[in-house]
């Protein structure tokens, strides 16, 4: 009896420890989601994460971009009696970048991923001259903050790594912004030369000479090349003559006509939707927000809504050329549904928007291009030409620029 008394007695205390464990990692979990709620509300822009590690000892890791989180943390553990001795924290930056908190982007366009893995889905692009800031590697991959303040992955073979000062001399250094839709680099002042690389709309690169109709330009990593003086302006004139217009802004996106529809893209080589009014904006000089969920929080409200529906007499008065049109999928969604689509208003009832590729619709029943309409529903309508707001930001006063 004395072997199956300790056996039952041992089973007892590992099941006492396991229902205390289990225990304490439920309250960790309603901890982190609390003050997620508070501090990292949006995972996409600001980090608050809990990890379980998995050995004999519970242990914790939490991963975090927001300093003032960890103090809150820190005190509710302490509310439930909670020792902090098995829980690392992780603040972003870490160690794994060492002093080089800050990269540049050296490809055409760079792929943002939401995991550490090239299988994984694509999140979003930054372009060619793109400072971002380095927050952690892994696993071949940085875990970087575009201008906009998105957060994801990306390889590290697409960034060059820069140390505080570096980064610095590349924003002040005087640079080139490609401005035709497509184009490459050369290794001589000679479209017949060898080809350093492909361009697009948007990429920046240091202006470091200009002769004979072409300038010779530097790459973050250090590459030289020549461009075409063309196809590209200097980054400072280019930026002082930026006016946001509704003509302009709708000029650059009719230019993205027919461009294929990509999820997670933001350039001339394949855009999402919100990719794509992005594109639009950040071409006259303005950065928004990635998302569309994220741009429907941004700019003037805009009424175009009868009792819950999209009242088209009203829409017809209310919008200008260029605000922005937001939709949920399906037909009858209520005004609240999750923003799944954006699009660019035209006039007249019609928009522009990356449907498959950038094409035209229109919101009228009576129009032939009315059909794509059908399948989605128009909830709401922001205006940003105009409007002040920190979800709009001037690309000349960003620091990431």
């Amino acid at each position: 009896m004395l072997p199956l008394f300790y056996c039952f007695f041992g089973l007892t205390v590992y099941a006492q420890v396991d229902l205390q464990d289990s225990d304490e990692y439920s309250k960790i979990t309603q901890i982190v989601e609390e003050i997620k709620t508070q501090h990292a509300p949006d995972k996409r822009t600001a980090l608050f994460e809990l990890q379980r590690l998995d050995n004999a000892t519970p242990s914790y890791t939490i991963t975090t971009t927001e300093a003032e989180a960890l103090k809150l943390f820190s005190q509710r553990l302490a509310d439930y009696h909670i020792s902090e001795t098995n829980i690392t924290i992780n603040l972003l930056p870490d160690s794994s970048v060492g002093e080089n908190v800050s990269g540049v982007v050296n490809l055409s366009v760079a792929n943002l991923r939401v995991m550490p893995r090239n299988q994984a889905e694509l999140a979003s692009q930054v372009l060619l001259g793109t400072t971002v800031d380095l927050l952690q590697r892994q696993d071949g991959y940085y875990r970087v903050r575009t201008p906009e303040g998105y957060i994801a992955w990306v390889s590290t073979s697409s960034v060059t790594p820069l140390a505080a000062n570096q980064a610095k001399q590349w924003k002040s250094a005087k640079k080139i912004i490609f401005t035709a839709d497509f184009g490459h680099s050369y290794t001589q002042p000679d479209i017949q030369s060898l080809r350093v690389s492909d361009l697009v709309m948007g990429d920046l690169l240091i202006a470091l000479d200009q002769s004979a109709g072409f300038y010779q330009v530097q790459y973050p990593d250090g590459r030289l090349a020549y461009i075409d003086n063309k196809l590209a302006r200097p980054f400072d004139e280019w930026l002082s003559t930026r006016d946001v217009t509704a003509g302009n802004v709708l000029d650059i996106a009719k230019s993205m006509m027919g461009v294929p529809y990509l999820w997670g893209g933001t350039s001339v080589k394949g855009v999402d939707c919100s990719g794509f009014t992005k594109t639009a904006f950040f071409m006259n000089g303005v950065i928004i927000p990635r998302d569309a969920s994220q741009q429907v929080l941004a700019g003037e409200p805009i009424d175009i809504l009868s009792a819950g529906e999209l009242d088209t007499d009203k829409a017809l008065r209310n919008l200008r050329p260029a605000d922005l049109l937001f939709f949920a999928s399906g037909n009858g969604r209520s005004p609240d549904a999750r923003i799944t689509h954006v699009a660019l208003y035209l006039g007249n009832g019609e928009f522009i928007h990356a449907a498959g590729t950038v094409r035209i619709n229109s919101m009228l029943p009576s129009a032939p291009n009315y059909s794509d309409f059908q399948s989605r529903t128009l909830v709401s309508a922001r205006r940003y030409i105009g409007q002040e707001d920190p979800g709009l930001q001037s690309v000349s006063t960003n620091p990431f620029y």
